[in-house]
């Protein structure tokens, strides 16, 4: 039987940036103050496999740009496409502008405003988008209210939009969003693709990516983690092998449309999961 034609996204570029200095800052500093780093990691996830590598961005919001350093957001996210793009000119590898969540909780459990929040991401996606990344994937939100604004503004720019919750290993992300309520809210907003990335290893991600693939049509996006998510400039532990953190991935390759890797997978882990992907659709 003809096996799908899954494609394969890059892995985790926070910790693999962390792989190539002792510079362990906030990585989207690297655009402007290292560009050769997160140059070297989009050449590695390409090399590795990869058709969609996502920019140095991920983070790279007003809030957090703000309180961090003396840059922009114009200048940092603007640089983060370029310097993908630039690396990976002459392949037929695509740019993915990388949007994640914001710090702050959205009204009524936190004090951001839902406008503050649609001009954070106005600001953001605006700047990814003066530099024509090819689409834009917004990732490990936990929160389906602000994916929904972050969607809202991404979808003005005419291009494929990705979206990926973290969830908890009970099924639901931390502010109880389930699957059926995820695609019941951005489905019908017209995205491209949809699923889960970070937080759960492949094993125990696998419950999650089935239920989307039973509950929408839309492509699937599995990007799971390879190692424990990392806070205050720790690297991760990596809780698989590579070969161990791909067998795990064979399953999944059943429900999943787009795999690939969050925290810990660099591009020994991505290139094996391309080994098992490239037998499974022999």
């Amino acid at each position: 039987m003809a096996k799908r034609n899954i494609q394969l996204l890059d892995g985790a570029a926070g910790t693999t940036m962390w792989e190539h200095t002792d510079d362990r800052g906030p990585v989207w500093r690297y655009n402007i103050e290292h560009p050769e780093i997160p140059e070297m990691v989009a050449k590695e996830f390409a090399e590795a496999g990869a058709t969609i590598v996502t920019t140095n961005t991920f983070s790279a919001n007003a809030p957090t740009v703000g309180r961090n350093s003396g840059y922009s957001v114009e200048e940092i996210v603007s640089k983060g496409v370029k310097i993908a793009k630039d690396a990976l000119r002459g392949t037929d590898v695509k740019v993915a502008l990388d949007c994640g969540p914001l710090a702050a909780l959205l009204e009524p459990f936190g004090d951001l405003t839902h406008e503050e929040c649609r001009r954070i991401y106005e600001q953001m996606i605006s700047a990814g988008m003066s530099e024509n990344p090819d689409l834009i994937y917004l990732m490990t939100f936990m929160d389906l209210d602000m994916m929904q604004i972050a969607t809202d503004v991404a979808k003005q720019y005419h291009v494929p939009v990705f979206c990926s919750m973290t969830f908890t290993e009970f099924g639901a992300t931390l502010m109880g969003n389930t699957v059926d309520q995820i695609v019941g809210t951005l489905a019908p907003m017209g995205i491209d693709a949809i699923g889960l990335n970070c937080s759960l290893g492949p094993d125990t991600a696998l419950p999650i990516i089935r239920q989307f693939k039973e509950t929408t049509s839309l492509p699937t996006i599995f990007k799971p983690n390879a190692g424990k998510p990392i806070s205050n400039g720790q690297a991760e532990t990596r809780l698989y092998t590579p070969e161990g953190f791909a067998k795990d991935f064979v399953p999944a390759f059943e429900y999943a449309d787009y795999v690939g890797g969050c925290c810990g997978t660099n591009g020994v882990y991505l290139a094996a999961i391309r080994h098992e992907l490239e037998h499974y659709q022999q």
